[in-house]
């Protein structure tokens, strides 16, 4: 077996392939690392003898990363950021001057909401960085925290690891919602008309029974679930000119997009609230660049938050 002659690694290295996989392109990483592009085929090719791989191979204009390149890139920046964040520890941030990325981890919920607030908000004070939204559910988004890697996740999330931290940024409740002109119904809706319509369900996981069926169940009455999706975009879609109702979160109804022409209730039952956390990475609580970006989030969520409940 061949061995890693580890003397022959450098810091460089792993930046060299870090932004080769993000860019897929030689040229593209030599500019992005402010180096020659000869320089940066140097550095591939100390790379691929160092890991016995070609790592990269051509097709058309990109370089398409090897199994092996795949497999070591999570690896790889999880060893960069614990050096940024941890090792080489900046003590000043400056927005205006940052030329780097923000990857932020949101549930589709969150992203709907927060995300052209969020962008406002970084590109007028860091107008040069770039931002990168990326879907995360409570299944993954711990992981994920280091195969993007995410800097920051903002979502119905309670981590119990320690290498988590997390700090509540409002409290959510649920409405009913189906299309006006279809059913005029009374508002607050009644039981038999919120059991009258077939329902329609937003469903993270794919289960197609909640806490909704259990608290009807109480009071000897059911629903019929006509379809579901991970999605309140394909949800909204499906509630116009169609025969159905769902509940989904408060500010979810209150977008421009999901009012027009629906309509929305307390239920006639106990749906229940949930917490929207802000959550990261423990051993980043102490990088300037990530408590900048954190404050900047908990104040433009507040702000948006306040204007879709005024």
């Amino acid at each position: 077996m061949n061995e890693i002659n580890w003397k022959a690694v450098d810091l460089n290295l792993l930046v060299a392939f870090s932004t080769l996989m993000e860019t897929k392109s030689v040229s593209l990483a030599a500019n992005k690392l402010f180096v020659g592009q000869s320089a940066m085929s140097h550095s591939l090719s100390r790379l691929r003898e160092l890991l016995h791989d070609p790592l990269f191979e051509r097709q058309g204009h990109q370089m398409i990363p090897t199994a092996k390149a795949i497999q070591l890139y999570p690896l790889v920046n999880k060893v960069l950021q614990t050096i940024s964040g941890d090792i080489l520890k900046v003590d000043t941030f400056e927005a205006s001057e940052f030329t780097g990325t923000f990857k932020i981890g949101m549930t589709d919920y969150a992203e709907l909401l927060f995300a052209a607030d969020i962008f406002d908000a970084i590109h007028q004070l860091a107008p040069n960085a770039q931002l990168c939204f990326t879907t995360v559910d409570k299944a993954n988004y711990q992981d994920r925290f280091d195969s993007e890697p995410l800097d920051l996740v903002i979502g119905s999330m309670k981590p119990e690891l320690k290498e988590f931290q997390y700090q509540t940024l409002y409290t959510e409740k649920h409405v009913c919602m189906w299309d006006g002109l279809r059913h005029p119904f009374n508002s607050p809706i009644s039981l038999n008309d919120y059991i009258s319509l077939p329902h329609a369900l937003v469903s993270p996981d794919g289960a197609l029974k909640t806490g909704v069926d259990k608290e009807l169940k109480a009071l000897g009455v059911s629903r019929s679930v006509s379809v579901a999706s991970k999605h309140f975009l394909t949800i909204r879609h499906l509630m116009k000119k169609r025969d159905l109702i769902c509940v989904v979160p408060e500010l979810m109804a209150q977008l421009d997009l999901f009012s027009e022409k629906l309509v929305h209730s307390e239920p006639p039952i106990n749906v229940g609230e949930f917490d929207i956390q802000l959550i990261w990475q423990t051993r980043n609580k102490e990088n300037k660049r990530y408590q900048w970006l954190k404050e900047l989030l908990i104040q433009t969520i507040e702000k948006s938050v306040a204007v879709y409940r005024a």
